[in-house]
């Protein structure tokens, strides 16, 4: 007996509609409800869910995962826990719920953020020196009492050893016109250099600055600053991720998400290790981040505001990026992308 292709087509195109439907209908089923319905939840507090069942279906149990950890199986179909060592930022609590034979999977975004508001910093400027205004700074780190930068913008990016005090370029390597060169970091005589979109980033030598290598971004799509603590890399990407890479293949294998108070942050840029924390810059704005390097808790911010117009102003003048730290002198420089100056700054901490 002949059958139609069109006759196929239409039973399977019913049966799909069928099986669609039935599992649209179970997804109906179940709902993870949080006390308040909060989603918001920070250190010290406990988050109390449980399962909605608003079919009233037999339900055998339920088990609770955060970001795919089991965190309970119980058979009162709640999840109770208090917010101590979790790692901040965004999560996804998770419950399974096994009935009559099924198993329905439904999710909850939830946020874990710090119990305690940022410290407000100010600044004072101890010295200036020049600094090329054609540099569009994306990266800044001293080695010893050498600088070291990178520039950005496609055609114009460049790798650079700098004398501080003079201005003077020292050494100057350009990179290939089809990359926005970004972040650098200096760690086991190698720089590590990022570019902005390429998913791509470059090795270098650090006596020569020779290119020795390259190695590709494995999860995130951007590119913006570095730093290190000599044991591992950090990478910001414009989103509220730091990256933690492995030193040696460069693979990101782990992350912490930057929080307050109030919500979870993003558009961390430009990087430095300073003293145990994450110094960060945040595009668009004058001021620079500190970060806990473990919990990703936004700790302080140093506010930066009138540093712009203390240097000549002119049509490429753009916004303050680049953080160093000398750790023999143990002080702080900032500059900005085409600024004629660097700042040298002593930071003022308020009680």
């Amino acid at each position: 007996m002949k059958i139609s292709n069109s006759f196929v087509i239409i039973i399977l195109s019913i049966l799909s509609f069928s099986c669609g439907s039935n599992q649209d209908k179970r997804k109906k089923y179940f709902s993870i409800k949080t006390e308040d319905n909060k989603t918001k939840f920070m250190l010290g507090e406990t988050i109390k869910a449980n399962i909605i069942n608003a079919q009233n279906i037999k339900i055998d149990s339920v088990t609770f995962l955060l970001d795919n950890k089991k965190v309970a199986s119980k058979k009162d179909f709640s999840y109770e826990e208090k917010i101590d060592d979790e790692k901040l930022g965004n999560h996804i609590l998770t419950a399974q719920v096994f009935y009559d034979g099924n198993i329905d999977t439904i999710t909850k975004k939830i946020a874990f953020l710090n119990n305690i508001s940022p410290k407000l910093y100010s600044y004072k400027i101890i010295a200036e020196y020049p600094h090329d205004k054609e540099a569009f700074t994306q990266g800044l780190e001293f080695f010893g009492d050498t600088l070291y930068e990178s520039t950005g913008k496609k055609g114009m990016s460049s790798l650079r050893k700098l004398d501080y005090k003079t201005g003077k370029i020292l050494v100057k390597k350009d990179i290939a016109k089809e990359y926005f060169a970004e972040g650098i970091t200096i760690m086991n005589d190698k720089i590590f250099q990022l570019t902005w979109t390429s998913k791509e980033g470059f090795i270098y030598d650090l006596n020569t600055l020779e290119k020795t290598g390259s190695f590709a971004y494995s999860q995130s799509k951007e590119g913006w600053g570095l730093c290190n603590n000599g044991n591992q890399i950090y990478k910001s990407d414009g989103t509220e991720k730091i990256w933690i890479l492995d030193p040696n293949t460069l693979a990101e294998k782990d992350y912490i998400e930057v929080t307050t108070n109030k919500g979870v942050k993003s558009r961390f840029n430009e990087l430095e290790w300073v003293d145990g924390k994450i110094y960060a810059n945040t595009w668009q704005k004058d001021g620079i981040a500190i970060i806990n390097p473990n919990s990703g808790a936004l700790e302080a911010v140093i506010n930066l505001s009138g540093l712009r117009k203390k240097v000549t102003q002119h049509e490429k003048l753009d916004v303050l990026n680049g953080i160093a730290y000398n750790a023999n002198t143990k002080r702080l420089f900032v500059t900005g992308k085409n600024w004629d100056k660097l700042f040298e700054i002593e930071v003022i901490k308020k009680p």
